[in-house]
């Protein structure tokens, strides 16, 4: 077996994860993504993608949907649980060479959990979600520090697909070379293009395909519990290889043993949700609202510096056709910020995209490489994400230059930033649960042994609706 499939199976199956920080950082993860999913179910466009694959599917002893009242197999639930929790662009964020979000295997991890205990009547408890998390999280992170696939063209879900392909096969109970077989039939599957991310075929896809690749893992992982092959050199092999056909001839490597790294370090989205190389110029924009906002009309130019990635895919000019392409738009959320003071989802709404005040700003604006923010956005001890905004008026005077190299959900920002992820998750439950569920969710969370001792079943049942509530059967 190709030695870096070979090592993934064998750090899901064997390595003890000892950090504590990555498990604190865990139930942070863990409460931040179902907000997530909370959120987006204020959302037509997204509660139209949950529910069984055909009408009346539904199973009664399966799987829970957090937020709804619906009973899946373990395959949907995972693509129904990922959609829920990536639905917003909200979710945690990992950036490198390549970029995506870690907490999209969620779908897959608490839907075989939750299976687990119903079906194979199989005692799992949160601290096993929670193992399963860091180490779905450190497979997705570690590959994506050298390997680019959006060089290429390939989006970062592939990458969800071949973690959550391992941690959702461990997890249920196959031997280590059958989560070999099932990780190579992951790489197999190649990788999925970027079209649906950018002009001119940004679309809605980009909120359900991390949903997508994670139900893909759990069936891949149920196949490979059958004693169906893996294949041996399904990265390498000359000419057919994952290598040589989708990534120009070079190998898929990990800079550096697969631990707890990527957990102890994730970025969390806490503020707003903004394309996280767009997190720190949001903020800047913010800090300087009140001494724009009445003078809109005098501005000459605002200037924008950011790294070499927030250049590469998120510096957007002309017409913005959709909340895709918008959310995916430096200027765009820049100017939300500059003119608002604010930023939240529902400002990427054809309704406020109507404000000409949004495209008069946009086209005032200068976008450039700052080297010194790409260097240390590289830099794995500093992992900034740095940007910079200065506002230029007709009269020649200016507003200072205000810059920011690490935003709210940044691992040096902590313990500033627990607090108002934890507002964030405390305030996506009312639109969804009854007082009680609410104060029994928040008595979960209060004391993190009591929650990793629950087991899931009990977790869940703690996020499923009533009658009364989000009937999505």
């Amino acid at each position: 077996m190709d030695s870096l499939i070979s090592e993934i199976a064998d750090y899901v199956h064997n390595f003890e994860i000892k950090s504590e920080l990555a498990y604190e950082t865990a139930r942070h993860c863990l409460m931040d993504s179902l907000g997530c999913g909370f959120l987006a179910l204020e959302h037509p466009a997204c509660l139209k993608m949950l529910g069984p694959v055909v009408p009346g599917a539904n199973m009664e002893a399966g799987c829970r949907v957090p937020g709804t009242n619906l009973n899946l197999d373990p395959v949907k639930a995972a693509f129904d649980i990922g959609t829920l929790v990536r639905w917003l662009d909200f979710n945690d964020t990992w950036l490198a060479a390549e970029w995506g979000h870690p907490s999209d295997n969620l779908g897959a991890i608490l839907a075989v959990a939750d299976w687990k205990s119903h079906i194979k009547a199989e005692e799992t408890s949160v601290q096993d979600v929670l193992t399963a998390m860091i180490k779905a999280h450190e497979i997705q992170g570690i590959l994506a520090l050298d390997n680019s696939f959006n060089r290429v063209g390939l989006d970062h879900v592939l990458l969800v697909r071949i973690a959550s392909t391992a941690v959702a096969s461990w997890m249920l109970g196959n031997t280590q070379e059958q989560t070999a077989n099932a990780i190579s039939n992951a790489w197999i599957d190649g990788g999925a293009l970027r079209t649906y991310r950018h002009a001119p075929n940004t679309g809605s896809r980009k909120s359900w395909a991390a949903g997508d690749a994670t139900s893909r893992a759990v069936r891949l992982a149920l196949i490979a519990g059958t004693g169906e092959m893996g294949y041996e050199t399904a990265l390498s092999a000359p000419v057919w290889g994952f290598s040589d056909v989708l990534f120009g001839g070079n190998p898929i490597t990990l800079a550096k043993p697969l631990g707890s790294y990527v957990m102890e370090n994730i970025l969390f989205k806490i503020s707003f949700p903004a394309e996280f190389h767009a997190q720190t110029a949001v903020e800047c924009a913010m800090e300087l609202h009140p001494n724009i906002v009445d003078r809109l009309e005098e501005i000459e130019r605002v200037e924008l510096e950011t790294q070499e990635p927030g250049v590469r895919i998120i510096d957007k000019t002309g017409p913005l056709d959709n909340y895709a392409d918008r959310d995916h738009c430096l200027q765009y959320m820049v100017a939300i910020g500059l003119i608002f003071g604010e930023l939240t989802a529902h400002h990427y709404a054809d309704d406020t995209a109507k404000d000409p005040r949004i495209d008069a700003l946009r086209e005032k604006m200068v976008v450039k490489e700052n080297k010194t923010f790409t260097d240390e956005y590289y830099d794995l001890e500093k992992r900034a994400i740095g940007n910079s905004i200065q506002v230029y008026f007709k009269d020649g005077t200016s507003t200072d230059r205000v810059e920011v190299s690490y935003p709210i959900g940044h691992r040096v920002r902590r313990e500033e930033g627990i607090p108002v992820l934890k507002e964030k998750f405390h305030n996506s439950l009312p639109g969804v649960f009854d007082n009680d569920q609410i104060k029994e969710i928040h008595a979960a969370f209060a004391d993190a042994e009591q929650l990793g001792d629950m087991k899931v079943a009990d977790f869940v049942h703690l996020f499923v609706v009533n009658e009364k509530g989000m009937l999505l059967a």
